[in-house]
């Protein structure tokens, strides 16, 4: 399947995992982020990377403790790569262009994308933004994101025990509570990860942790 065909696919699909959307907002109980909080209590003026889209809700909890907050909305930048990928094909002549390949694609992503000094952040909430990266994004983005944090820093990941029904937006309400708004999806789901996948894809970290939930829902804490 060519790059202009997959991206069509991929969509038609994730409209269709979008909708119907529940109405209500799912309220979560999360050890993953007290273990998070406990974590960074001692650190001072500390940078937070947000990989979903502005919360408010998320941005005055952390700036309330006195973190600067940066947010990066991953998978919306990628659909606007895929999507500017394939507007070039389609403006170029005939045979003039050839589509990337995935790995070509996914480093033209990082080379405009997550652009931030090495050590920048003692902490990094990626939500559940590793079900969804393509597969060569996928190691890549985690190895960016392993750069970016300083040595003792924490990442905070959610992941799906299988291919998940609906998106959602996540927001930190208090210590130990996220709110889960349902949303449509940017890009369709990719995986539900294994846990030796986990272990794997998250080798380099000095130590993981995860809790395992009653909603199909597992969260990791990775540290540096």
């Amino acid at each position: 399947m060519n790059l202009l065909s997959k991206l069509r696919t991929g969509n038609e699909a994730a409209a269709s995992a979008a909708a119907p959307a529940p109405s209500a907002t799912q309220v979560r109980v999360s050890n993953g982020l007290k273990d998070f909080l406990w974590l960074l209590s001692d650190v001072e003026r500390g940078h937070l990377l947000d990989l979903g889209p502005v919360s408010q809700p998320t941005v005055s909890f952390f700036t309330g403790r006195g973190f600067k907050v940066y947010t990066e909305d991953v998978l919306r930048s990628w659909t606007e790569h895929l999507s500017a990928e394939k507007e070039r094909l389609r403006r170029a002549p005939a045979g003039t262009a050839a589509a990337l390949d995935p790995a070509s694609l996914a480093q033209a992503f990082l080379d405009a994308n997550l652009i931030y000094a090495e050590e920048t952040f003692h902490a990094i909430l990626a939500w559940d933004v590793f079900d969804y990266l393509e597969g060569e994004l996928l190691p890549r983005a985690v190895s960016r994101l392993y750069s970016l944090l300083r040595p003792g820093g924490v990442l905070l990941a959610v992941f799906h025990s299988k291919m998940p029904e609906q998106f959602h937006r996540y927001r930190v309400t208090d210590p130990q509570t996220l709110d889960l708004a349902p949303a449509t999806a940017p890009v369709p789901p990719q995986r539900a990860l294994q846990n030796r996948e986990l272990l794997n894809l998250f080798g380099a970290f000095r130590s993981s942790k995860t809790f395992v939930g009653r909603d199909q829902l597992r969260e990791g804490l990775f540290t540096k």
